[in-house]
């Protein structure tokens, strides 16, 4: 079809500006340009823009393809001035540029404070550092932990003085592990601290902003609602999360069971709870629709409904992109005017990236895009499978098309992200996604009610027991034995591969374009052939990792697709630090648990493994002096045991020292002295992320 591609740009124009505009975006942050450079770049393309329209109008439809250049260039460079002004790094005013050790700091809380398993937590906007009593402005955003003991007086806009060390924020630098520094950066976090009662000042005053204000008092009275109407730790932890997104109450437990049976969505504030909104709002308001004078206040009224509730819930990136496409749905409606979705998506996107452009790799906002434009795409063709008479079995047929459309385009994002499939979803979504938008529905009717305590009461026990059931059957679909296919390393080429695959495929079947076919066959040509390179290449490793496992010892022995674990035994039994620290690094290696791994000698705290000599230490240790010291490849000292490397040096001849995650920080520094006298080089995974090894 020679005319669609045209028509398709036409229609979507938006759809090439943010192509433009997230090249510009990516370009700058793997490959950055100073700022100076990028303002030369889009002033030159908006002056040549600009001249562009004194040309004849003859010359000017000649040079047509010479203005779309200036126009993607012009959008390219406003990309990379984006991560310009959002990296905060590259503000001259950025507290590390200034930042001493001896400095004081004042800083005003962005967020009323959170309860954590040992402190509160809460982010923080630096207003400026004292230094030998001169005031310096600086930008930046903290994290600050403060005690339980910390008095109760701290909320949103709470300015504090205190002149304590802060701590670089970093990544546990395991293989294949969640990027901790990055995901802060994003968000301007830099460094972050820890604060006893003893250790800051609470200023006098506030300094916040009333529309923020009037967001987290809002929150706290619909968090108090819930608390006291919905019964049970998991129950009113998935309340919250369902109606405003707030998780720190979410059973982490629960969190794995929603996530492993494909349901975790329904958590996540996204397009279906907004769905539900909209309808809401627009049920209620329809009487206006029938006065002309007041036709004009339903879609202000909607909008502002939706947008209330996106701010409620945290505006993240997902719901915020709903929230865009709604509005401008909205907007047409009013003005009867039909827009093209795949442009009113764009040009969401197009603003959502404007705003923050490292929400570019927030892993919701391209899974929430991925999912809406494949029901968009595959949803009719699903549901046309099958001609139902009967209406409601109709409608749950659609339902379950819907959400059998989403996944096509979700699955390889999903597998690349989250390294499993959860088989059993359409089961579980079948029950779970109608029974969430009645949880959803009853909580606000609960918020509604809630200053009549016997309907309130009422609504609340039946929303707890409607979360009993829905929890109930995540659980125990969890519990099949084939729900679930984990332990999937697909790389990002490989899930873009596969996403070409998909997309070719379906052009060959909806348009009849043997081209369509040709490019899909090729994308899956290229994801097989480097799926079995990488298996190739896993079968012939042999490694040793010493974790970052957060105060805990942890090492890891591969051979081939095979490991041999040694360390704390409470990693073992613990699900979520074994899943945080340990299991990215094993399924990114593609490697299966064995007892006992072929050349592998061990004798109580000594290792040999293909002739590396291997010493693990947690306990004090004494030696003999000999003629010949005995060569240790690699020395690990864990926790805190009495050991003097001076002593261990004049009896073995040590090639390098590792301090695993479970050595105090204090400790360490003694211990890093000792080796730089004795010339001994080290490795803190505190520090430096995790060490690995080759070990042939």
């Amino acid at each position: 079809m020679p005319g669609y591609g045209s028509t398709f740009w036409k229609k979507a124009p938006f759809v090439k500006f943010l192509l433009a505009l997230v090249a510009g975006i990516l370009l700058e942050w793997y490959f950055p340009l100073s700022k100076h450079t990028v303002w030369i770049f889009l002033v030159a393309a908006f002056s040549f823009l600009c001249c562009f329209f004194f040309i004849p109008f003859f010359s000017r439809y000649r040079l047509s393809f010479l203005n779309g250049i200036i126009i993607h260039l012009l959008f390219f460079s406003l990309g990379a001035l984006l991560v310009c002004r959002q990296d905060i790094r590259k503000d001259r005013q950025w507290l590390g540029n200034f930042y001493k050790e001896t400095d004081a700091l004042v800083v005003t809380l962005q967020e009323p404070p959170v309860e954590k398993t040992r402190s509160f937590k809460a982010t923080a906007l630096v207003n400026y550092l004292v230094r030998d009593g001169q005031i310096i402005p600086v930008k930046g955003t903290l994290l600050l932990y403060f005690n339980k003991d910390s008095p109760g007086l701290l909320t949103y806009g709470s300015q504090v003085l205190f002149k304590k060390s802060l701590q670089e924020i970093r990544s546990t630098g395991n293989p294949g592990g969640f990027d901790y520094k990055q995901y802060a950066l994003f968000q301007g976090i830099t460094h972050q601290v820890y604060l006893a009662p003893d250790e800051f000042e609470l200023l006098p005053g506030k300094k916040g902003n009333w529309f923020r204000e009037f967001l987290y008092s809002s929150r706290e009275k619909i968090l108090h609602i819930l608390r006291h109407t919905i019964k049970g730790d998991k129950e009113t932890g998935l309340a919250e999360a369902l109606l405003i997104g707030y998780k720190n109450d979410l059973d982490q437990s629960l969190i794995q069971s929603y996530t492993n049976t494909g349901v975790v969505h329904i958590i996540a504030i996204s397009g279906l709870h907004l769905g539900l909104i909209y309808w809401l709002l627009a049920l209620l308001l329809k009487p206006l629709q029938a006065k002309k004078k007041l036709r004009w206040l339903r879609p202000v009224l909607i909008i502002s409904g939706l947008w209330l509730f996106s701010l409620l819930a945290g505006a993240q990136p997902s719901i915020l992109r709903s929230a865009l496409m709604l509005t401008c749905i909205v907007a047409g409606e009013s003005l009867s005017k039909r827009t093209s979705i795949y442009n009113t998506m764009a040009l969401s996107a197009f603003i959502l990236l404007c705003v923050d452009p490292f929400w570019l790799w927030d892993v919701g906002f391209q899974l929430s895009y991925t999912a809406v434009l494949s029901i968009i795409i595959f949803m009719r063709p699903i549901y046309n499978w099958f001609y139902i008479k009967n209406k409601l079995l109709d409608s749950i047929w659609k339902l379950n098309a819907v959400t059998l459309a989403a996944q096509i385009l979700t699955v390889p994002l999903s597998l690349c992200y989250f390294h499993q499939f959860p088989s059993l979803f359409l089961f579980t979504n079948f029950l779970a996604v109608p029974l969430s938008s009645l949880i959803l529905l009853g909580e606000i009717l609960l918020c509604v009610i809630s200053f009549i305590p016997a309907a309130a009461f009422l609504v609340g026990k039946l929303v707890t027991c409607l979360i009993q059931l829905m929890n109930t059957y995540i659980e125990n679909i969890e519990l099949i034995r084939f729900s679930l296919w984990d332990g999937l390393q697909v790389t990002f080429i490989q899930a873009i591969l596969l996403l070409l695959f998909i997309a070719g495929a379906a052009y060959w079947l909806m348009e009849r374009s043997a081209n369509g076919l040709k490019w899909g066959l090729c994308a899956l040509l290229g994801f097989s052939a480097l799926r079995s390179f990488s298996f190739i290449e896993s079968n012939k490793q042999d490694k040793l990792i010493v974790y970052n496992a957060g105060q805990k010892k942890a090492i890891d022995i591969i051979d081939g697709r095979k490991y041999y674990f040694t360390g704390d035994s409470s990693l073992l039994t613990d699900d979520f630090a074994r899943h945080f620290y340990l299991e990215p690094s094993r399924v990114l290696y593609r490697v299966q648990k064995k007892e006992w791994l072929e050349g592998l000698c061990r004798e109580e705290n000594y290792l040999d493994y293909h002739g590396k000599h291997i010493l693990l230490v947690d306990k004090a240790l004494y030696f003999d002096n000999r003629p010949v010291k005995p060569v240790i490849d690699l020395l690990v000292i864990s926790k805190n045991p009495k050991l003097y490397l001076e002593k261990i040096a004049a009896s073995l001849d040590i090639k390098l020292v590792i301090f695993d995650g479970s050595v105090p920080a204090w400790k360490a520094r003694y211990w890093k002295r000792d080796c730089d006298s004795l010339r001994i080089p080290w490795h803190d995974v505190n520090t430096a992320g995790a060490f690995v090894m080759n070990t042939r």
